[in-house]
C-alpha cells in the first residue's frame, strides 16, 4: 500500500500538519520533529503528491526566467546556470525570451499569462530604464538581473561593472600597456553594462595618469563576433596607435582578434587582448582569452536562493541589492606583467 500523510504523522507521533511543515520545509519546525517525520517518512517511503501539494500551498515549484537571447553566449550559460541552482532545490524552471531591442516586450513578461504558473520570475532586462521602475511593482516575487533599473521594489542580483572594468584596464595598465583601444562601446548610452565598463576604464586610466583618448573607443550596437570584428578593424583602419585592447565582453574581443589577426598583428606581443564575462569558450579560443568573470555562477545561485527564500518565507521585507565578486582569469592574450 502506498503511505500516506496520516501513515507518517501516526509513526513519528506528531500531527498531520507537522508533517505538511515538515514536507513542504516550512522553517519554524523543531529540528528534534523535523528528526522524527524525516525518518519516518524514509521508513514507509512515504512521497508527496506533487499536484497536492501545489493545490494546498499555491505553490508550483516552478519559477520564470526571462532573459533578453539564448543566443547571446553570457544569456546562454547564464540560463543554464539558473537551472541548475534551481533543480538542486527541486524547481523546475520556464525560460522566456525578451528579444534585444524591445522594451515592450520586456515589459509585458511581467504580466502574461505565464505568471500564473510560477511562484516568481528571475528577470534580467535590456531596454527597460529607470522610469520603467514601476512596472517592477508586481504582486508575485521578482529578482532582477542586469545594470539597466537600480534602486527598484524588487531584490536586486548584479556584478560590479565598474569594479570590475577598472580592475581588469589596470591589470593590462600594470603589464605595460598604455595605448587601450575598447571595442564595444554604447554611444551616448548612460545606463547599461557599456556605460557602466566605459566607466571603470576611463577610472583606470585617470587613476594611472593616462589621457582618454576618443580615438581608441570602437562603438557596437550589438555585441557579437561580427561587431567585435567590425569594430576593431574600424579602429585599425584609422590608423591610431594601441598595445591592447579591452572588449566589453568576450563574444566581442573573439571577433576583435580576428581582425587583429588578419591585420598581421600578433596577440599579445604586439597587441594584449583583454575580454569581459568568464564564458567557456573563451579557454580555448586561440590565443586563449584573458577575462574578466564576473560572477556568473554566483548570481544564478544567489538569484535562485533569494526567490526561494521570498517564495517561501516572506515577500514584503525592503528589497535588497546583492552584488557578485569578480575574477580576472589570465590567459595567453594577455598574459601577466
Amino acid at each position: 500500500m502506498v503511505a500516506t500523510l496520516h501513515d507518517v504523522a501516526l509513526l513519528a507521533g506528531v500531527s498531520i500538519k507537522t508533517v505538511s511543515n515538515v514536507v513542504n520545509d516550512y522553517p519554524h519546525v523543531r529540528p528534534s520533529t523535523r528528526t522524527k517525520v524525516e525518518q519516518a517518512i524514509a521508513e514507509l517511503g512515504y512521497t508527496p503528491n506533487p499536484t497536492a501539494r501545489s493545490l494546498r500551498s499555491g505553490r508550483t515549484n516552478v519559477i520564470g526566467l526571462a532573459v533578453p537571447d539564448l543566443a547571446l553566449a553570457y544569456f546562454a550559460e547564464l540560463t543554464a546556470a539558473v537551472i541548475a541552482a534551481a533543480e538542486a532545490s527541486g524547481l523546475s524552471v520556464v525560460v522566456e525570451q525578451t528579444g534585444t531591442g524591445d522594451r515592450a516586450r520586456e515589459i509585458s513578461v511581467l504580466t502574461n499569462a505565464r505568471r500564473k504558473m510560477t511562484d516568481g520570475l528571475i528577470f534580467s532586462p535590456l531596454e527597460m530604464g529607470p522610469e520603467d521602475v514601476d512596472h517592477l511593482d508586481v504582486g508575485y516575487p521578482l529578482v532582477l538581473l542586469g545594470e539597466r533599473i537600480f534602486d527598484g521594489p524588487t531584490d536586486h542580483v548584479t556584478m560590479r561593472n565598474v569594479e570590475a572594468a577598472r580592475a581588469a584596464t589596470e591589470y593590462l595598465i600594470h603589464s605595460g600597456r598604455t595605448r587601450i583601444a575598447v571595442v564595444g562601446a554604447h554611444e551616448d548610452e548612460v545606463i547599461g553594462s557599456s556605460a557602466l565598463r566605459m566607466q571603470g576604464y576611463r577610472e583606470a586610466l585617470a587613476a594611472n595618469g593616462i589621457p582618454f583618448d576618443p580615438a581608441l573607443i570602437g562603438p557596437s550596437i550589438e555585441w557579437h563576433r561580427a561587431n567585435g570584428a567590425h569594430s576593431m578593424a574600424d579602429v585599425i583602419a584609422r590608423g591610431v596607435p594601441f598595445d591592447a585592447v579591452f572588449a566589453l565582453n568576450d563574444t566581442l574581443a573573439f571577433g576583435a582578434m580576428r581582425a587583429l589577426q588578419e591585420a598581421g598583428l600578433r596577440i599579445p606581443d604586439d597587441v594584449a587582448v583583454m575580454g569581459f564575462d568568464g564564458l567557456d569558450e573563451a579557454q580555448y579560443s586561440i590565443p586563449s582569452l584573458t577575462t574578466v568573470d564576473p560572477g556568473r555562477d554566483w548570481i544564478a545561485r544567489t538569484a535562485v536562493d533569494t526567490l526561494r527564500e521570498r517564495v517561501r518565507i516572506d515577500n514584503t521585507q525592503p528589497p535588497t541589492l546583492k552584488l557578485a565578486e569578480f575574477t580576472i582569469l589570465e590567459r595567453e592574450s594577455a598574459p601577466p606583467a
